[in-house]
């Protein structure tokens, strides 16, 4: 049974009108009853009896008609259904996130966001691996730098100035750098972000350091950086709080270092899940309160997108 053909029978006997159906349908009255012409030849049977002034179910047609109700209704409740699906976030959100954002922000910021729509699920993925959400399924991909992948939607989310700071033990025992090249003697803390020679913007100026400790973890750095094990060159946000605790001093204040961007990847803009669109959207909003803008420009900066 065609879809199509049951609608325009369901529509004829509701009714009681070629005429009329075919107005509600977009149709010529012409079309709806060749149409209906065509169900009775494929089903072998007569649906309807018609005089100039009425349509009169036959046995067969009452018996039919009342299954293709059914099936409209079912129908259109699935329609309803998914439409509801885009008004209202539910179901499971699969996210993946770098480990360093999941585990100072993402938390915070997944927990709220289920508190507002308990009807969501989430999955989160903290990891240093390259995910491709299309062929892993993951609906938001947090990624660290501008993505190379253009089949995908970016949203910028945020833009971090990094910044150098160390610990006040490691400054009273090797002292203060007063300008980029005395990095190069001085012990540094080395990130696969960052790598062994730093770049500066202002000055514009690039420095062979002297790693003594590489990692592939931020939040690790920044600890041993608090320990005393060396100058460390991150985005700003991941250490200024530990600057307002007095257990890290930024070095070189007056220097400008290339920022940090972090992006919201996903499939398509296209139908977008109400679900990927809210859970972004609240991130964002979520990121502005959580990243202590009063410290700005030192801080990090929101990156707000329309993109959706």
């Amino acid at each position: 049974m065609g879809l199509d053909d049951a609608l325009i029978f369901t529509r004829v006997v509701e009714c009681h009108s070629f005429t009329s159906a075919a107005l509600t349908l977009g149709m010529q009255k012409s079309t709806v009853s060749r149409r209906i012409a065509q169900l009775e030849d494929r089903l072998g049977v007569r649906l309807l009896n018609r005089t100039t002034r009425k349509l009169r179910l036959t046995e067969v047609g009452q018996a039919y008609y009342e299954r293709c109700r059914q099936i409209m209704q079912e129908f259109a409740e699935a329609e309803q259904a998914i439409m509801q699906l885009q008004r209202e976030p539910t179901g499971l959100l699969r996210v993946s996130s770098p480990i360093e954002f999941g585990q100072l922000f993402l938390g915070g910021v997944v927990g709220d966001f289920m508190r507002r729509y308990p009807a969501i699920q989430v999955e989160v993925e903290l990891t240093t691996r390259i995910i491709d959400p299309v062929e892993e399924g993951v609906d938001v991909v947090i990624h660290r730098g501008r993505p190379h992948d253009s089949s995908l939607v970016a949203r910028p989310m945020i833009t971090s100035p990094c910044q150098l700071f160390a610990s006040p033990g490691y400054v009273a025992q090797h002292g203060m750098p007063q300008r980029p090249e005395d990095l190069s003697s001085h012990r540094c803390i080395n990130t696969m972000d960052t790598g062994r020679k730093w770049h500066f913007v202002d000055p514009q100026v690039s420095v062979q350091i002297q790693s003594v400790l590489t990692v592939n973890n931020i939040t690790f750095a920044r600890e041993a950086a608090i320990a005393g094990a060396g100058i460390i060159n991150v985005p700003s946000f991941i250490a200024e709080p530990c600057v307002e605790e007095g257990t890290l001093l930024r070095v070189l204040p007056g220097v400008t270092l290339p920022s940090a961007e972090l992006y919201a990847l996903y499939p398509s803009r296209r139908f977008q899940a109400m679900k990927v669109k809210a859970f972004i959207d609240f991130m964002i909003e979520r990121l502005e309160s959580r990243l202590n803008p009063e410290v700005e420009p030192q801080g990090a900066t929101l990156v707000t997108s329309t993109a959706s």
